[in-house]
């Protein structure tokens, strides 16, 4: 049923840029994410956004957050928001980033819930409540955001959609919140369980994982060859969601960003495991390594 993500594949999908191209060209990813508690989530993401080719990035995020962005990627701009229960983005700060313009909005990494306590749960569902059904274009959600969407799905809420195309990027933990099922049952069919949701939600599904399944709600399903253990730790998703935003900004249909980011990501990080080696390699080092798949392509 499912096909293989090809290298030949990724590169007819994202074209060179023209030479009369303009930031706008690329469009604008907004990224809601981050906290006290998850600052690197943010940052991360961000930086995998303007790594992959958007035209401008804002990061909308609590000051700490805001903080440290300023010093290490001084080409994202920047949405300062008011904290709410455990230094995280307070539900008022709605109105100010439905003002900001982005073709894009990124939605969840590092945004905190019950882990932290059960009023940050609750603002972090009420940020997905409020911003996803609001906006205009497309949009990525993960982490957080995914956490939040799985206690309204529990509370007999629709999955809150944007106007335009909505990718979610769930690791199986997730999935099993969001749909109920036991890990056990996910890994016993990903692509059947990916797709079947991809469809009930009206969603591109990143079932992530060793060989990530990409489901369209049109039927299409593939499957990713590239990526290694080096990328089970904290962080990785996070890069990956930031470029999944970028190719949607670069104009990508939605299942071929997410085909084209799962395979980049996990190609990048092959290099950066045969450099530093899968125990030693890090989210960040993704990052080199992907401009150099990039350059090496002509992109």
């Amino acid at each position: 049923m499912a096909v293989e993500i090809t290298e030949e594949f990724v590169w007819q999908s994202i074209p060179p840029r023209a030479r009369d191209s303009h930031k706008g060209t690329f469009g604008s990813v907004l990224a809601v994410a981050g906290s006290a508690f998850y600052r690197g989530a943010a940052l991360l993401a961000a930086e995998g956004a303007l790594r992959t080719g958007a035209g401008i990035v804002t990061l909308a995020s609590v000051e700490p957050v805001v903080s440290a962005a300023v010093t290490r990627l001084p080409e994202c701009c920047l949405c300062p928001c008011k904290e709410g229960a455990q230094g995280g983005i307070a539900p008022e700060n709605v109105p100010l980033l439905r003002r900001q313009k982005a073709t894009v909005l990124l939605l969840g990494p590092g945004l905190g819930g019950t882990a932290q306590s059960a009023a940050r749960a609750t603002e972090t569902r009420t940020l997905v409540q409020q911003l996803l059904p609001g906006f205009v274009g497309a949009a990525v959600l993960d982490a957080d955001g995914l956490n939040a969407t799985a206690q309204l799905l529990a509370e007999g809420k629709p999955f809150p959609h944007p106007a335009g195309e909505l990718v979610v990027t769930p690791h199986p933990g997730e999935m099993a919140r969001l749909t109920g099922l036991s890990a056990a049952a996910l890994a016993t069919d990903r692509e059947g369980i990916a797709l079947r949701y991809a469809k009930a939600w009206n969603a591109v599904v990143v079932l992530k994982g060793a060989r990530t399944v990409v489901a369209s709600p049109d039927g299409r399903v593939c499957v990713n060859p590239t990526g290694n253990p080096g990328l089970a730790r904290g962080g990785s998703g996070d890069v990956l969601a930031g470029m999944l935003a970028a190719l949607l900004a670069c104009g990508l249909p939605a299942y071929q960003a997410a085909a084209c980011a799962v395979y980049l990501h996990g190609a990048a990080a092959d290099r950066a495991a045969a450099k530093r080696g899968e125990y030693g390699m890090l989210p960040h080092d993704i990052l080199p390594e992907l401009g150099a798949l990039f350059a090496e392509n002509q992109r």
